[in-house]
């Protein structure tokens, strides 16, 4: 055996194998402070809302995203697939959760139907409109044009939204370097 063999056999045996990536899904693993582009625009997440059952695995996230002044939020709703939505938040007031609506009006612009609604546990990480480890109370309605409008409240605070269905192919995530 050639000293030249030698020497590649001890340099190959003293390099380290690639740690493999994490196999973990962007949709889920996001982090505030990456960046995603939605729509071919770029927004820093700002904040995250994962919201589960007790004992259960996160079935939705809510990713608050911030370009300049511009906010907007990003749902993620687990099933078999990932249903991807772009909201943009709406300035509105309801004092009780048992007042909300099964039909809601938008300015005499759309009218939109209750699909479903669930009470959650949320955990949050940054700047949000909700608090760590407390109920959260979900509606989603559906409407024309395949329009969607969301209501959120916890304890006493209502955040609504208004978007549509965005493919969750066409989102994509840079992590951010810590």
């Amino acid at each position: 055996m050639s000293i030249f063999k030698r020497m590649s056999n001890i340099l190959r045996s003293q390099k380290q194998e690639p740690t493999a990536a994490s196999a973990g899904n962007p949709l889920e693993d996001a982090k505030v402070g990456d960046i995603v582009n939605v729509d071919l625009e770029e927004y820093v997440i700002s904040g995250k809302v994962i919201y589960f059952d007790r004992g259960f695995a996160p079935h939705r996230y809510a990713y608050y995203l911030q370009s300049g002044k511009n906010m907007q939020c990003l749902i993620v709703e687990k099933g078999r697939t990932y249903d991807c939505f772009i909201c943009h938040f709406i300035e509105g007031a309801l004092d009780d959760p048992n007042d909300v609506p099964s039909r809601l009006e938008l300015d005499g612009d759309a009218t939109f139907e209750l699909e479903n609604y669930r009470n959650d546990m949320s955990r949050t990480e940054g700047n949000t409109d909700f608090r760590t480890g407390d109920d959260v109370t979900f509606w989603r309605y559906f409407g024309p044009d395949d329009r969607f409008f969301f209501l959120q409240w916890q304890d006493g605070k209502f955040v609504a939204l208004e978007g549509e269905r965005t493919p969750g192919n066409q989102i994509k995530f840079l992590k951010a370097t810590h």
